[in-house]
């Protein structure tokens, strides 16, 4: 081996490990955020739908500006952007050019330093050499070197982050816009459909006797401006029927059907008791089908009313 070789192999050439560890943070960091974000955001969307192809798009390109950083840029100007600031090289032992093979290989060896609990990462620590088990196979060494980068490396560093910073904001955005935002309104409004719709039911359905007037206009307001005309017809029949009892019903039971961001369906089992003398009413059961919509006022009202099991009438204490 030639003398000109001999001052690569002393060890205060070798990079320390901050050194090492400060341009991994910077070369491989930026890029994982954004691949973590995109496949969170894909993970959560329909699959091969718009969002999941942008994903995958965005997720392709930091990939590749990884591996472009990391394997092509050291083989075409001596340094990836991480160890430019760092001022730190791969070479062979020998201290030549490690060549784009066998920082490919390299790279793939890491996978040795990342099992056993990361302990590879930490082995330069107290290895003679400062090399990780990938070093050791690729039979590379990380060296600082006195020449600068011809570009400014700090500054390719600033734009490296904030390139990545942008993307993984804006795919986190496209996701909460896409993907959490609708789907937390139909959490939403499965919890107050579940809250609010059997009370709505109940007092839509509810009326006394001696205050008719009253109840049925509250009624009508519970229900929404497609559906009041037909309610209210329904209601003048009721009227029309001549003496009228007290009809009060309660929830039982209930399930939400389906729900979007303004409208749900909810199946509602209904218990009651219809008379004027509390002593001789009647127990009413019934089923019924309701479709809720939400009002300009942010209020749910009924939008359609399907009786799927009609009142069954039985005299209290039988």
């Amino acid at each position: 081996m030639t003398d000109t070789l001999e001052p690569a192999r002393t060890t205060d050439t070798l990079a320390p490990w901050s050194a090492r560890a400060g341009a991994f943070a910077v070369d491989v960091l930026p890029a994982l955020g954004v691949l973590a974000t995109a496949g969170l955001v894909a993970w959560s969307a329909e699959a091969f739908g718009a969002l999941w192809s942008v994903c995958i798009v965005v997720a392709v390109a930091a990939g590749a500006g990884l591996l472009v950083n990391r394997w092509l840029l050291p083989e075409l100007t001596g340094w990836s952007v991480g160890r430019a600031v760092w001022r730190i090289r791969v070479v062979r032992r020998d201290g030549r050019k490690a060549g784009l093979g066998r920082l490919m290989l390299r790279d793939v060896a890491h996978l040795l330093d990342t099992a056993g609990m990361l302990v590879g990462w930490l082995w330069p620590l107290w290895d003679r050499r400062h090399r990780t088990f990938a070093d050791m196979l690729a039979d590379t060494e990380v060296h600082r070197v006195p020449d600068r980068p011809a570009r400014d490396a700090r500054r390719d560093a600033g734009v490296q982050l904030a390139t990545a910073t942008a993307l993984a904001v804006a795919v986190a955005g496209l996701g909460y816009l896409a993907v959490y935002r609708p789907e937390h309104a139909v959490f939403e409004t499965r919890r107050e459909i579940g809250e609010q719709g059997p009370r709505i039911v109940e007092q839509m359905l509810s009326y006394r006797a001696d205050s008719v007037d009253e109840d049925f206009a509250r009624a009508r307001d519970l229900v929404a401006d497609g559906y009041r005309e037909q309610f209210a017809a329904q209601q003048e029949v009721v009227r029309a029927q001549g003496d009228l009892v007290t009809n009060e019903y309660w929830a039982v039971n209930s399930a939400v059907l389906q729900a979007s961001a303004d409208r749900a369906e909810m199946l509602i089992a209904l218990q009651g008791q219809r008379g004027n003398d509390p002593q001789a009413a009647k127990f009413i059961t019934a089923t019924v089908r309701a479709g809720f919509e939400r009002g300009d006022d942010g209020r749910w009202r009924v939008s359609n009313l399907t009786v799927l099991k009609q009142p069954n009438l039985n005299r209290a204490g039988q």
